[in-house]
């Protein structure tokens, strides 16, 4: 059975349609890639998972609830787990208070986090906003997981990052497919990254799902087609 359940979803923005048929599943502990060139839906279908955007048509479930009857705080605490693209830590507080301001009881803590991510035990009473980019990454997957979700929800999480940074947020996602049991949706644009923990991958273009299958079979055909690359 689908923890988060989502057939035929339309959504506009103000008298624009911007999604027209989006269907995708994810299974508990599975781990789906969303995918499609940039302006092809994939950030206004996490908006509109998450509350943030009205659905205008279709269904949209999470562990048999009708999402779509539920406001964001409400959608959030069912176990939506969210981050964001651009981060969107809070500057002025410290690494700490950024983590514990969203806290919710569950095996997720500072403890580990930190062991998840060394480098917010070492930095965890400088403000958001002396971190490095990277940092600020990990801090936002942090707070994420602190609210103890069933489903992770990663928006352009190595976008901008140094190569070597983005290994680092890349290794602790491996980590969590393997050892939390976490379902989560990742959208990225690195396959080779997405070959290595996606277990299904669901493509979007132009508000629609275009094509669903294993990742391990997003071939060149896929790609050239879909994604430009």
């Amino acid at each position: 059975m689908s923890l988060l359940s989502l057939t035929n979803v339309s959504a506009f923005y103000g008298p624009s349609q911007a999604l027209f048929k989006v269907s995708l599943r994810v299974a508990e502990g599975q781990v789906v890639a969303l995918m499609g060139r940039n302006g092809m839906g994939k950030t206004t279908t996490v908006k509109t998972i998450f509350r943030m955007l009205p659905v205008a048509g279709g269904e949209l479930l999470f562990d048999g609830h009708d999402l779509r009857r539920l406001a964001s705080h409400r959608a959030a605490k069912l176990g939506l787990g969210l981050v964001p693209e651009g981060r969107r830590c809070f500057p002025n507080l410290t690494v700490e208070e950024n983590l514990i301001a969203a806290a919710r009881p569950g095996h997720w803590d500072f403890k580990r986090v930190a062991q998840l991510f060394p480098r917010l035990e070492e930095r965890r009473s400088q403000s958001a906003a002396s971190l490095s980019g990277g940092e600020q990454q990990m801090l936002a997957i942090g707070r994420a997981l602190m609210t103890n979700p069933r489903l992770l929800v990663l928006d352009e999480a190595t976008e901008g990052l140094a190569p070597i940074v983005r290994q680092e947020i890349w290794k602790a996602i491996g980590t969590l497919k393997h050892e939390s049991g976490l379902a989560i949706l990742v959208i990225d644009k690195s396959l080779k990254e997405l070959a290595r923990i996606a277990d299904e991958a669901v493509v979007l273009q132009r508000g629609e799902t275009v094509w669903h299958g294993p990742m391990a079979d997003v071939g060149n055909g896929v790609a050239e087609q879909y994604l430009g690359v």
